[in-house]
This record gives structure tokens, sequence and C-alpha cells, in this order.
């Protein structure tokens, strides 16, 4: 089965994620706890698995900014 850029796979290792890149030779993954991982194609087509789930929205920019105390009067 091939799984082509796009393609939402689940591999045994390293859990859920999405194929960023592929050719005959090698396959980009990306998966959401692990990062990017690369692999030899023929060899990881065996063990990944299609998934359905909805790919994680990134996260853009959501990180709170924390108000700075007011410095001390004396």
């Amino acid at each position: 089965m091939a799984f082509n850029q796009g393609a939402q796979v689940e591999h045994p290792k390293y859990g859920l994620g999405y194929v960023v890149s592929r050719n005959e030779d090698r396959i980009v993954i990306k998966f959401d706890d692990h990062g990017e991982k690369k692999f030899v194609t023929p060899l990881v087509e065996g063990s990944l698995k299609k998934s359905d789930r909805q790919p994680p929205t990134e996260k853009k920019g959501s990180r709170s900014k924390k108000a700075k105390p007011a410095p001390a009067s004396e």
C-alpha cells in the first residue's frame, strides 16, 4: 500500500502522524509526539497503518504572555 503526501498514518513505535513527503527511496512522516522521522520507504510501508483521524491543528502563536509584575516602589 502506498502512502502519499498528506496521508494520515500510524506507526507501531511512533504512533500517529502524517506523510510530509515520499518517493521510492525515502518517506518523511511528522509524528504528533516525536516530530519528523525519515524512513526507507520499502522497509517502513509494511509496518504503517492508515489512519482516518483528523489532522492535529497547528498551534500558531497561542502562547499566552504573562503579565510582568509592576516594580515595587519604596
